[in-house]
């Protein structure tokens, strides 16, 4: 499996381990830890058995470690075994890595080199860059955006045999926000907890085995400005207002400025039906029907101009920017009021 395309998704990385096809080197970089760490442990899974590790099986940790150390391990052969994992984490650390492009030259067919860059990249611009894809894999582990948790939680569950609705995948979403590995962390949680006849997560379930309210949340607060329910919005703040360490007000904002710029956004599509907004602001049309459409009837652009200055004015405050006594509570109090009158 050579490295022929500018950029390689996750899946196919995992759809060629899983057939047996290794690439001699995969450089897996990125500010997203979660899809780097599955990679590094699912082709070391694939590549070696459990009694191969003992001798086959080399870890190096960047800050440790040389790039002359590394190539020097690549070059041994494997012992009683088809092939060597050699795996550098933290290979963000590891100093002169143009080095290893001499190792590129003539790499070792039976060696599978692995190095984890975390927290940055290599510039594709750069020869190191241009050698490993012609021999092998360079992957970007990208951040995913908060609009993509949900998929990504119905897609995990979907693999391991449960699924999920979709008001729970959203209420899970904004509790856990976008480190991949604690989300993962939580979805295992709940899957241990399904019974053998029921496979399918609910809100109620979720509040049940995470402690996340289903009625108290950011996802029903969102609802309630959608619809412009002033009872249901005050009955939420007040909630959190009496729980701020489980619902600090920049969790709100973050979720409700997102919400609202996308709902900008949605004011521009070329094709203000359903498809055409989810296709314009890339989101599932469920989303798109449940809350952008019910909120373009219920806020002008202009409110929505207003709510989004708002939400950044309260952002600042919230972390003390011209704001010497008011606390969060009253600040999302005033928030609230603000986005509903």
């Amino acid at each position: 499996m050579a490295g022929k395309k500018d950029s390689i998704a996750y899946e196919d990385i995992v759809r060629d381990v899983r057939a047996g096809n290794f690439a001699p080197v995969y450089y897996l970089m990125g500010e997203e830890a979660y899809y780097i760490d599955r990679i590094s442990d699912y082709i070391v899974e694939k590549a070696l058995k459990e009694e191969e590790k003992d001798f086959n099986l080399t870890v190096f940790y960047g800050t440790d470690t040389d790039v002359q150390t590394v190539i020097n391990a690549a070059k041994r052969y494997p012992m009683m075994a088809e092939r060597q994992v050699v795996l550098v984490r933290e290979a963000q650390s590891l100093s002169n890595k143009d080095m290893l492009s001499f190792y590129l030259e003539q790499p070792q067919p039976t060696t599978i080199l692995i190095l984890c860059h975390k927290h940055g990249a290599l510039d594709r611009r750069k020869k190191l860059a241009s050698d490993i894809q012609k021999v092998g894999v360079l992957f970007e582990s990208k951040r995913i955006y908060d609009n993509q948790l949900p998929a990504f939680v119905i897609n995990y569950l979907k693999r391991k045999g449960a699924g999920i609705d979709a008001d729970a995948a959203q209420m899970l979403s904004e509790y856990v926000g976008c480190d991949l590995n604690r989300m993962a962390g939580e979805l295992d949680k709940l899957i241990l907890a399904l019974s053998e006849n029921n496979r399918r997560i609910t809100s109620a379930f979720i509040e049940t085995h995470i402690g996340i309210s289903k009625d108290f949340n950011n996802y029903e607060l969102l609802n309630a400005l959608v619809q412009r329910d002033v009872l249901k919005a005050n009955r939420i703040v007040k909630y959190f207002n009496s729980n701020s360490r489980n619902y600090p007000i920049q969790m709100t904002v973050s979720v409700l400025f997102n919400f609202f710029s996308n709902l900008m956004l949605a004011y521009y599509a070329p094709q203000k039906t359903e498809e055409g907004i989810a296709a314009w602001l890339e989101q599932p049309r469920w989303q798109v029907s449940r809350n952008v459409i019910p909120a373009m009837k219920k806020y002008s652009g202009v409110k929505v101009m207003q709510i989004i200055a708002e939400l950044r004015r309260t952002d600042a405050k919230s972390k003390g920017v011209d704001n010497p006594n008011t606390p969060d509570g009253e600040l999302l109090r005033q928030l609230i009021y603000f986005i509903l009158h």
